[in-house]
């Protein structure tokens, strides 16, 4: 299947909720599966997820994100699981729209090591 980033971001902006549901790595992945038109396995928690992105034609990157872009979020106290969201050009998306990549205030004030994806 060919990425197609553009349906990816579309399908993350109409779903994504008012606030997060702590569900972000299902909503990227349904965003990159049924927008983006790629074959992902679901990944149980979201700081893991970049082994899967890579499986799926994505590469690490180390510049400024581009559209269709995904971060991977490490984890931080009381939030396990990492985060992860897609850039579509302006701003983050997740389980919800982000103010910044980092999902909250917590993660802000941390700021953890992130891995930056692009498909191309």
């Amino acid at each position: 299947m060919t990425w197609n980033k553009d349906g990816a971001i579309a399908y993350a902006k109409s779903h994504a909720q008012p606030k997060s549901t702590g569900y972000c790595a299902h909503y990227v992945t349904e965003a990159i599966r049924t927008g983006g038109r790629l074959k992902i396995p679901n990944t149980r928690l979201a700081k893991d997820m970049g082994r899967t992105l890579v499986n799926a034609g994505f590469r690490l990157v180390y510049d400024q994100p581009h559209a269709g872009d995904v971060a991977v979020i490490q984890n931080i106290v009381g939030h396990d699981s990492g985060h992860v969201c897609i850039y579509d050009g302006q701003q983050w998306i997740s389980d919800f729209v982000q103010r910044t990549m980092y999902p909250g205030q917590a993660y802000r004030n941390i700021q953890p090591h992130y891995e930056l994806f692009r498909h191309d």
